[in-house]
């Protein structure tokens, strides 16, 4: 407006004919660009498909979910890797803190999945890693809200529980660590530490060769820190294959409370020597460090094959619960 005014002033109308020149201009530039498509309605051209969600979440609920369902405990426990309780449990935290999973009606009136039928396809994609597409058969779910439901739902559990179950363990939790581990000979115990591989079946081609792990397949590693209940109390997720024990712990955040002095005190005897430090069990790979209790490579003696053999049985405790990672 301002600079409208000053040319008008200066110059007269003749400006003010320009000014509408250019504005008009501008208009007919915009009128011929691409328009953004408002999100949500369908697209022009693009197919539907009349899934029926509805007979879908019927099937799923006679299957599982009903009073008397086709399916028992152990069939459920075995496809949805936790058991009925528990899956029930999450489903009712996660819906109260996100709405995304409370079932709506959409813009023609119809209801849309349920949340038993956007839990129960997370958690399949979850265990079983196939393709989005997949589900799509018998589910009937598209490949796009399968993956954004998939993202809604770690994002929600991991706000929802993460403060609870992907934290270290507190005083009183330690002291029952240290006595379960006195009993079985171990004092000072704290946990065990281990990596494991989970293979990427679609990591990009030009990714792969990063990612390749030691058998060959593109994988991503998982660090975590486990007890002998199978309680994972740290983990460090999505570190390159081509890396090792080593590379991986040079750059967690493991010991980041115990260099900045936030760990709870751990006080212990062994030969009349008082200790201060707790310790994890480790494989081979792993450095020298005090933290860090590794197995003898090469024993000689009954006593060290002896604590060789009682090592390698207490390390399963990480090992397990990268098998058995449910309830």
């Amino acid at each position: 407006m301002a600079w409208s005014y000053v040319k008008m002033s200066m110059f007269g109308t003749a400006a003010a004919y320009s000014r509408d020149d250019e504005i008009m201009t501008a208009v007919a530039v915009l009128t011929q660009m691409p328009q953004k498509r408002p999100w949500g309605g369908s697209v022009p051209g693009h197919k539907t498909y009349k899934r029926d969600r509805t007979a879908a979440n019927w099937q799923l609920n006679q299957d599982y979910f009903v009073e008397r369902p086709l399916y028992n405990e152990e069939h459920f426990r075995r496809r949805f890797r936790m058991r009925r309780e528990l899956f029930l449990r999450i489903v009712d935290k996660v819906t109260a803190k996100n709405s995304f999973f409370k079932q709506r009606r959409n813009a023609a009136g119809q209801l849309g999945f349920s949340a038993l039928h956007k839990y129960t396809v997370a958690v399949k994609m979850l265990a079983y890693g196939g393709p989005a597409d997949e589900l799509d058969a018998h589910l009937k779910m598209g490949e796009s809200t399968v993956l954004e439901t998939l993202k809604e739902f770690v994002m929600t559990v991991s706000e929802v529980f993460g403060k609870e179950f992907l934290r270290p363990p507190r005083s009183e939790e330690i002291e029952h660590i240290l006595s379960i581990n006195l009993a079985r000979g171990f004092p000072g115990m704290i946990g065990s530490i281990d990596c494991m591989h989970r293979e990427w079946s679609n990591c990009p081609t030009g990714w792969q060769g990063m990612y390749r792990g030691h058998k060959g397949k593109p994988t991503l590693i998982l660090e975590a820190v486990a007890t002998q209940d199978l309680r994972i109390w740290h983990a460090y997720f999505g570190l390159p294959g081509s890396y090792n024990d080593i590379n991986i712990l040079h750059r967690s955040n493991v010991f980041d409370d115990l260099a900045n002095g936030r760990t709870p005190s751990v006080e212990f005897h062994i030969n009349d020597n008082i200790y201060s430090l707790g310790y994890y069990l480790a494989d081979g790979i792993y450095p020298d460090w005090a933290t860090l209790l590794k197995s003898i490579p090469l024993p000689v003696s009954n006593e060290q094959k002896v604590f060789s053999e009682q090592q390698r049985v207490m390390s399963k405790g990480c090992g397990e619960s990268f098998c058995c990672p449910t309830g």
